[in-house]
């Protein structure tokens, strides 16, 4: 029977910004590491987007060595402790498990997580050194997911690596996009000085597009650039009234509240949440604004979604995490109009009633309008959370690079290439939004396909 992961209950939680989960024991990990079959083709590795030796690790679990099992997953993931929170594993490698297949899967994130948190608290985590030094510098734009697994990886290759950040703390979605009571960003720090201690140098406050241009970048002497800066653009829904006041996009309010400390009051960031609060999406950005929304005080927080709960894209974990907290939902309500008072602040978000019609692309049902029927909610702040672009500051600053119809950067599929000699790109900016797995298995493909280029370029 698998393992079930010890939580903070959920009246408590719900007015803290403590992590939810708590972790396993030990003993309890050691436990669900031996309900593993060692499958003589492990399908979890094909579903792992970083192809951790899964089998590998939890064989060194079970048999009582965490240090051993996080080395092996090291080998393919510099970010354990960050992917065992907060990455699908349903989707992927548990997805894949054959003992999935008669009961529940191997926990195998919780076990991730396990092995990060324990070496980390027991001070015997292993370390990871260069294979060579090499006579090159690459630099690393963006440092978030994609950008951290590509250095990390250019910098065991032996390169000179810097990672170029544009806000004042490293991390890019792991550190504001993801609130602190699923991912702690002492978490997230404890990562990355891991990836510094490679020799990879972090610079912060630096806007590539406005502080420096790829052609600076290039004269400093730097032999190639990955690009990695994500989808940070946040979408809108076009309808009246949303630039009232009480109005957040959700990558602001998220922001505001994980890199900017609001959640805390010694620090004096502004954010106001009202009393009724309504989150529009239901993907995990969506779930993890409602939940914060919470923590700081609102008594009523719904999330608005024009489908239906089967549609939803967020994880189930964070639905059901939501909903035990207290989290309304209005489902099959799409948002038409947002209504305020005589200053200018949002007071009512009206809906019309949807149903569901013919699934489209993504396999999902299209939403189709209710003739005549609406809805008034009552809100005083509405967060909006219907999926993010790509950034445009250092596409539109930089000539040459050719982008999709879309607006992300075209790369080649098979090197990952810009249409800019020795400029690569991988993650949310050539792919859209995706997860921080998938963000970092382009990033690690991405520092392969460099690292060829570079011993191509000194060959000729």
């Amino acid at each position: 029977m698998r393992q079930a992961m010890p939580k903070q209950a959920a009246e408590e939680r719900a007015q803290n910004f403590a992590e939810v989960a708590l972790g396993y024991t030990l003993e309890q990990a050691i436990a669900e590491a031996n309900r593993c079959l060692q499958c003589k083709r492990p399908l979890c590795v094909e579903g792992c987007p970083v192809h951790i030796d899964i089998p590998g690790f939890l064989k060194l679990l079970a048999e009582g060595n965490p240090i051993p099992a996080l080395a092996k997953i090291k080998e393919q993931n510099s970010l354990p402790a960050i992917c065992g929170r907060v990455c699908p594993q349903e989707n992927q490698c548990e997805g894949r498990c054959v003992v999935g297949i008669k009961g529940d899967p191997i926990a195998i994130g919780n076990l991730e997580r396990f092995v990060a948190d324990y070496a980390r608290e027991v001070g015997q985590e292993p370390v990871l050194t260069p294979a060579q030094s090499l006579d090159k510098k690459v630099a690393v734009i963006g440092s978030g997911p994609a950008g951290l697994a590509a250095a990390a990886d250019l910098a065991q290759f032996g390169y000179q690596v810097t990672v170029f950040e544009s806000l004042h703390a490293a991390g890019g979605v792991l550190r504001y996009g993801i609130p602190e009571f699923r991912l702690p960003k002492d978490i997230v720090q404890h990562e990355i000085d891991a990836i510094s201690e490679l020799g990879v140098e972090i610079v912060t406050n630096h806007l590539i597009g406005q502080t420096l241009t790829l052609d600076d970048l290039f004269e400093a002497g730097y032999s190639a650039i990955f690009i990695g800066t994500g989808a940070g653009l946040p979408n809108f829904l076009n309808i009246p009234g949303e630039n009232l006041n009480g109005v957040y996009s959700a990558n602001e309010f998220l922001t505001r509240v994980n890199l900017m400390k609001a959640y805390l009051p010694e620090y004096d960031t502004p954010i106001k949440v009202g009393q009724k609060v309504a989150v529009v999406g239901a993907g995990n950005v969506a779930m993890d604004a409602a939940r914060t929304a919470k923590r700081l005080g609102a008594e009523e927080v719904r999330i608005v979604y024009r489908r239906s709960r089967q549609e939803m894209p967020a994880r189930l974990e964070e639905i059901e995490n939501a909903e035990e907290e207290g989290i309304l939902f209005s489902l099959l309500t799409n948002p038409v109009e947002m209504i305020g008072d005589e200053s200018n602040t949002v007071k009512v978000l009206r809906c019309q009633r949807m149903t569901l019609g013919e699934p489209d692309q993504s396999g999902r049902r299209n939403p189709v309008p209710v003739p005549n029927e609406y809805i008034d909610l009552s809100a005083d702040t509405v967060i909006v959370a219907i999926g993010q672009g790509p950034n445009p500051v250092l596409l539109r600053g930089t000539e040459g690079l050719a982008l999709t119809e879309r607006g992300y950067i075209k790369v080649n599929d098979e090197n990952l290439m810009t249409s800019i000699p020795g400029v690569f790109a991988a993650g949310d900016i050539v792919t859209g939004a995706a997860t921080v797995i998938q963000a970092m298995g382009a990033g690690r493909k991405a520092a392969s396909a460099i690292h060829a280029y570079l011993l191509e370029q000194e060959g000729n």
